[in-house]
């Protein structure tokens, strides 16, 4: 992670923890007077995404995100995208992709905690996997658990700064706090990286409207 996005994730984290700590006594995060985080509010991985793109990975992602951040519509975006987590899926190991399968068996039927020990588990084997990070602090945020969220959303960051899903799931943790000014910016960057990028338009631009008081 460079200087300028470890800065910045530095002051995003200040600032939810200032938020959880000011927050009412008898309210939790959870109880925010914002609407209740789900899966709704997630960028998630597609059910069946492509077989990722043969050659040198770092050269392919660089490749993608050029393209991501060109394409002409929601369509060809989607298209990016879905190669791009195809990408970011790709474990090489058989032994992580059989417990991944295993994940999504489990967070499918709201088994958070066998999913979080499962995921525990692949980051042991593969630390370095970046989407076990991501999986086990989108599983901590749908838990209300956003300090351990935001721990694993660190590391995603640190190994993948582009991580579109990642700063998205940061925006949501810091909105439902009620630190709006730090979502919007996570949401910003976000965008910057996938102007396409499902929900997170409507987000910015509501959350705009509330922060510097004007429409974008």
């Amino acid at each position: 992670m460079s200087l300028r996005t470890s800065a910045i994730y530095g002051a995003l984290a200040v600032a939810l923890y200032a938020a959880m700590a000011q927050a009412a006594p008898n309210q939790s995060p959870s109880q925010s007077p914002l609407d209740k985080p789900g899966r709704k509010d997630l960028v998630e991985p597609p059910a069946n995404p492509p077989k990722p793109p043969r050659g040198d990975r770092v050269r392919n992602l660089d490749f993608l995100f050029g393209a991501l951040k060109a394409a002409p519509d929601e369509a060809s975006a989607k298209h990016i995208e879905d190669r791009i987590w195809a990408l970011w899926l790709a474990s090489g190991s058989d032994t992580c992709n059989l417990l991944m399968t295993r994940v999504k068996t489990a967070v499918d039927a709201e088994k958070y905690d066998l999913a979080i020990r499962l995921l525990d588990a692949i980051i042991e084997i593969r630390p370095q996997y970046v989407e076990a990070w991501n999986r086990r602090a989108t599983i901590f945020f749908l838990k209300k658990d956003y300090a351990s969220s935001l721990a694993d959303l660190r590391q995603v960051l640190r190994r993948e700064p582009r991580h579109f899903g990642a700063l998205a799931g940061l925006g949501a943790i810091l909105q439902d706090v009620g630190a709006e000014k730090d979502a919007l910016d996570a949401y910003r960057r976000a965008l910057a990286l996938h102007p396409h990028l499902k929900s997170i338009p409507d987000k910015v631009k509501s959350l705009t409207q509330k922060v510097e008081g004007r429409d974008i």
